[in-house]
């Protein structure tokens, strides 16, 4: 019965958060910015009064997302554009396509090649180019959350101290300090690994003579923020224009073959190392948490999967009710549970008090 009641309450969460996606989904993005952020407010109000410290935390804040969002929707206009002015070779290719697979006995793939048309392609784009510039009102609800939380955050520091001293939630501020330690890691980690795909697939691209090279990275660079569905679509795009461009199967391969390796090199064997094991969690969980988030709350909610899913394994590590469930998300095996993670079991018991920490470690 207990499972029954879990499983109803979880379906029943899951579909309030997709009907009211508009209220929670800026709700969510702002507690993620304020974890992320407050370590330069609490910098800038050692030297400024709360108020000021507040407002140019808000507005680097604001410059760093606009630049970012600048930087996609410029990506996208221009491979757009491209795919507008030359929309001939694509339908060409896709003929060619048909009369392959035509040939070769396949005949139902032939049939819905012969109704491909290429507009599907262009309005693909265009919807996409909307999407991005739709993400405005979005941004402006999440900004007014943030303004507000930021202020609050020091009262609210202090009710979760009071909390602590009356015995009640012990955890919960040792974990709200852990959580937004790993996701200011995290974010710091994955800007970093991004900003490197980017230059690197806009010097493959250059080099391989695809146009467009400076597109193909900007737009690298941005969708590295996603795992997983990101860079496959990284790589996808600029292979299907590499054979449009070129005409070769052969170099389409090519482009494709070595965006992968960038992609893998980047995605499975750089950034796993330079984030350590603080921020371990399973690969299959981080796919569904994606799949799962983007299907809720569409592009905003394929960004902020994997910080929700971090802050749920996060919650449960400080819990002794919850802490196994935490170890098994993790992916890791048991003798390579993080050190900091079984300390702070230890102390979160029911007749130990959490050590006292600044939630913006």
């Amino acid at each position: 019965m207990p499972v029954m009641i879990a499983l109803v309450a979880a379906v029943a969460v899951g579909c309030a958060l997709y009907v009211a996606e508009g209220l929670f989904a800026p709700v969510a993005f702002a507690l993620f910015v304020i974890a992320v952020v407050w370590p330069l407010q609490r910098r800038l109000q050692a030297r400024l009064p709360k108020l000021l410290a507040v407002l140019a935390t808000l507005v680097v804040t604001l410059a760093v997302v606009g630049a970012v969002t600048s930087v996609v929707v410029w990506g996208f206009s221009h491979v757009g554009q491209w795919v507008f002015a030359n929309a001939g070779r694509f339908q060409v290719l896709y003929a060619q396509l048909g009369d392959w697979l035509e040939g070769h006995g396949f005949v139902l793939a032939a049939i819905a090649t012969e109704h491909f048309d290429v507009r599907w392609l262009l309005r693909l784009f265009q919807d996409v180019s909307g999407r991005l510039q739709g993400l405005a009102s979005f941004l402006v609800f999440t900004f007014v959350y943030v303004l507000l939380g930021l202020l609050e955050v020091d009262a609210l520091v202090s009710q979760l101290k009071a909390l602590e001293r009356r015995g009640k939630g012990a955890f919960l501020l040792s974990a709200g300090a852990d959580i937004a330690r790993k996701l200011q890691k995290y974010m710091a980690v994955r800007t970093l690994m991004s900003i490197a795909t980017g230059a690197v697939v806009w010097v493959f691209t250059l080099t391989a003579g695809l146009e467009l090279a400076l597109a193909w990275g900007a737009m690298a660079f941005a969708f590295n923020y996603i795992p997983f569905i990101g860079p496959f679509i990284a790589t996808l795009l600029p292979t299907l224009f590499a054979l449009a461009q070129f005409e070769s199967w052969e170099m389409a391969l090519f482009v494709f073959v070595c965006l992968n390796l960038i992609q893998f090199l980047s995605g499975s064997y750089i950034e796993p190392r330079i984030a350590g094991k603080a921020t371990a969690v399973s690969p299959f969980l981080v796919l569904f948490a994606v799949f799962f988030w983007a299907f809720l709350w569409g592009v905003p909610g394929a960004f902020i999967g994997v910080p929700i899913l971090i802050a749920i394994v996060t919650l449960c590590a400080h819990h002794p009710a919850t802490r196994a469930v935490a170890d098994v998300l993790s992916g890791l095996p048991a003798h390579e549970v993080p050190a900091h993670e079984v300390a702070n079991h230890e102390v979160v018991g029911p007749h130990h008090r959490a050590p006292h920490r600044d939630p913006a470690v």
